[in-house]
């Protein structure tokens, strides 16, 4: 009897455990366009791909933007939402620890989370590569918004959050979101209430911007135009909403400047931000991979938001 009850009780346990695990999955994939997703161009030999090396999973095409939907716990849920860009380049998409990992982490802050696999911008499949990106990212913050009752979330506490070149999605939705890139049916706002930017492409300038990202959105000569309309640290103004932001001394990918200068821009503007620099830590390193300083700051970034409300029942 006693041996049946052992039994019994670790069986409850392995139950508790893969039912808590369910709590932070993906629940839904959604399509970002319902019909033809904007300025595409049809082409049968892009295929979406999926690789993995070093446990770092990576999409390589994205023909069909989508969404997917990690809710938050009930019993956590704050009402907040962040729309997640992963980064690689403009190139590909870090979808394992730039995203995956970053949903269930926010679920344990209690925030619906969305993870954006976004066109990367290409010649082949697209009229104007240098806003695909834009307009998939327009669309999420649309899309979570329209259907903020749907998902127990507040419209106003959604935010939007970004890696490497997904930072630099994410700071050109920040800072563009009024840009009418593609024909919205109604009036339904784009503009992020907070953007979290860890280690972010920010500028396109030459000598501060990740080059293999400027190259795969404007291509090897872009106009000076190009370049000032997307480097996010000019198009700053006083709608730009508050940023947290990391990024490491050593990064030696994207420089620091990129994060010192928006946040310089904000400052100009008053607007809310915080940045926190780290000796080290390079690139790419996501929630964090050693016992350095650089992996503490998602608790910063907690404590961010909850100072700032985004943390609290609405």
């Amino acid at each position: 009897m006693k041996i049946l009850r052992v039994k019994t009780a670790v069986w409850a346990i392995l139950c508790l455990i893969a039912s808590s695990g369910n709590l932070f999955a993906q629940s839904k994939v959604i399509n970002l366009w319902e019909d033809k997703v904007p300025g595409a161009i049809p082409n049968d030999h892009f295929k979406p791909t999926v690789d993995s090396a070093n446990n770092w999973i990576k999409m390589r095409v994205v023909v069909n933007p989508t969404l997917d939907v990690y809710p938050a716990p009930a019993d956590k849920a704050t009402g907040t939402a962040v729309v997640i860009c992963p980064g690689g380049g403009y190139s590909a998409l870090a979808i394992a620890h730039e995203g995956e990992e970053i949903a269930k982490w926010l679920n344990g802050l209690g925030i619906t989370a969305f993870v954006l696999k976004y066109r990367l911008p290409d010649n082949f499949i697209m009229e104007n590569k240098a806003i695909g990106p834009l307009q998939d990212g327009q669309q999420a913050i649309r899309i979570v918004r329209r259907h903020a009752k749907d998902w127990d979330i507040n419209p106003d506490k959604i935010g939007i959050m970004g890696f490497s070149a997904g930072g630099h999605l994410a700071s050109t939705v920040s800072t563009h979101f009024n840009e009418k890139v593609y024909d919205s049916p109604d009036s339904t706002s784009a503009r992020p209430d907070f953007s979290l930017l860890i280690y972010p492409v920010i500028s396109m300038e030459a000598g501060i911007t990740h080059s293999g990202s400027r190259e795969n959105l404007l291509g090897r000569k872009p106009s000076p135009r190009q370049v000032r309309n997307f480097s996010n640290e000019l198009q700053v103004n006083a709608e730009t909403p508050p940023a947290f932001l990391v990024h490491s001394m050593d990064d030696y990918s994207v420089p620091i400047q990129n994060s010192i200068g928006y946040v310089l821009s904000l400052q100009k503007f008053k607007i809310p931000c915080e940045l926190h620099l780290y000796a080290s830590g390079g690139h790419g390193y996501g929630l964090g991979r050693s016992a350095n300083s650089e992996s503490t700051w998602p608790e910063a970034c907690r404590k961010w938001l909850a100072e700032r409300g985004f943390l609290k029942r609405f």
